[in-house]
């Protein structure tokens, strides 16, 4: 297949691309603003003969419609979206016109050119939505989330992505175009962006800096593996039925404090020559740094999903638990310190952002 990745620069984005490269014998072709979470440097597979990279912004419609019609695609999977909560608190306008307006523009080009392709092309062409559980809301105490949860979005972020969804639900239901959705957990992983929790604590304790809980960190969260997420989507694209929504959940469902802890245990092991790790002089060792700040607002208490769809219709099971998949994650971020360094350039300076409301 000829395959359009959108946002696989991104973190999820990019473990789909190496995904594709490394184990199918499709063709790539990553379109990408490369925004500050953008980073080429996560394909190590870039010089590949079945890889393409494109520049492009998905609100340049004129540009993505370019793209498409010249690239031919047999599939679209589409993850390019501004993605994380707390920024959407901060600046709630990037998101509107990212997983809005820039959703109906990939939805629009997508459909034009299918529009042009031959009735058994028509057939075979899908497009693929990336979505989040985060438009569900707040679960509560018990429960999960399934493909039939109603929507009830928290924060600017998830109500961009919940209006994305309905948009790729009726192209499908209005023009008869061939869409597929998924909504997936909390994803970790190599390649994060640090202002994401986990590889926010793991730099910050190398550094000796605060490790910011929001609250008294008893959120939960399902957390997936990027790369079991990678195989997930692949498998929806190539194997999903038109029309379908599928839930991909790590089946490991973890309060915010116990995955910091896990953390410190982690690096404990892993770097006790750490200035920062346990010694007779720090009993506490790296779990001393655990610092306690306001809540962001509107924060959802707990997300779990039902992934019972995905397994029994196409197979697929996460092959990483949380502590196996978390160690990975740990020894990657020790190993690959020449990445996350460059990603440091300045802009961003290991902080929770989106703690005030009024910005």
């Amino acid at each position: 297949m000829k395959i359009i990745v959108t946002g696989g620069a991104g973190f999820i984005g990019s473990a789909v691309v190496r995904h594709l490269i490394e184990n199918t014998h499709n063709t790539v072709l990553n379109i990408d603003a490369l925004t500050y979470a953008g980073n080429l440097e996560s394909i190590p597979c870039a010089e590949h003969a079945r890889y393409q990279f494109s520049k492009i912004d998905i609100c340049d419609a004129s540009a993505l419609e370019d793209a498409i019609n010249k690239f031919a695609p047999d599939a679209v999977m589409h993850l390019a979206a501004e993605s994380h909560v707390d920024r959407s608190i901060d600046g709630p306008a990037d998101f509107i016109s990212t997983n809005i307006v820039g959703t109906y523009n990939v939805l629009e080009a997508s459909r034009k050119y299918w529009q042009t392709l031959s009735s058994q092309a028509k057939q075979k062409f899908r497009f693929h939505h990336i979505s989040t559980d985060e438009v569900y809301g707040d679960l509560g105490p018990t429960g999960l989330f399934t493909e039939t949860t109603s929507y009830e979005p928290s924060s600017p972020y998830s109500a961009s992505k919940a209006s994305s969804d309905h948009l790729v639900r009726a192209w499908q239901r209005t023009y008869g175009f061939p869409t597929l959705v998924t909504n997936c957990s909390n994803n970790y992983g190599p390649y994060h962006f640090p202002e994401k929790l986990i590889p926010l604590i793991i730099l910050n304790a190398l550094a000796g800096k605060p490790l910011p809980i929001y609250g008294d960190g008893s959120q939960i969260r399902d957390w997936l593996y990027v790369e079991d997420h990678a195989r997930a989507l692949v498998e929806v694209v190539t194997n999903g039925k038109v029309g379908e929504t599928y839930n991909i959940g790590g089946h490991n469902e973890r309060k915010n404090i116990e995955v910091v802890n896990c953390i410190c245990e982690i690096l404990e092991e892993l770097v006790a020559d750490n200035p920062h790790a346990r010694s007779k002089d720090n009993p506490e060792g790296f779990s001393a740094l655990i610092t306690y700040v306001t809540d962001r607002p509107g924060h959802d208490v707990r997300y779990a999903i039902d992934a019972s769809k995905i397994e029994k219709e196409l197979g697929w099971t996460p092959q990483e638990t949380f502590e196996t998949g978390i160690r990975k994650t740990v020894q990657w971020y020790l190993e690959n310190e020449a990445w996350w360094q460059r990603v440091l350039d300045g802009s961003y300076q290991l902080e929770r952002l989106g703690i005030q409301a009024d910005k």
